[in-house]
């Protein structure tokens, strides 16, 4: 029974193999996100020199505000889930 207790070494490996996963997975899903949140905002930017106005005029800030909130979400995970990757790995 104890053979297949997995050891403590083995154990903080796999964590190690989650939390890259994790990091992978998070990052990749917050960019695109920030992606096409900053999409819209261009989007929205190129329709607005084309027409010469703005219509609805808040529309183009509320989009500006949306895609930096988004991107700074997604590089605050980032940094934290690297921080928690380095630690775990004992790289502090």
């Amino acid at each position: 029974m104890d053979k297949d207790k997995p050891t403590k070494q083995e154990e903080n490996k796999l964590h190690i193999e989650i939390v890259h996963q994790v990091i992978t997975l998070s990052t990749s899903g917050f960019g695109v996100v920030a992606a096409l949140a900053w999409n819209n905002v261009i989007r929205e930017f190129v329709d607005s020199y084309i027409a010469k106005w703005i219509p609805q005029g808040g529309s183009l800030i509320s989009l500006l505000v949306y895609a930096i909130i988004v991107t700074a979400l997604a590089v605050l995970v980032t940094i934290q889930l690297s921080k928690l990757l380095r630690t775990l790995e004992g790289n502090k």
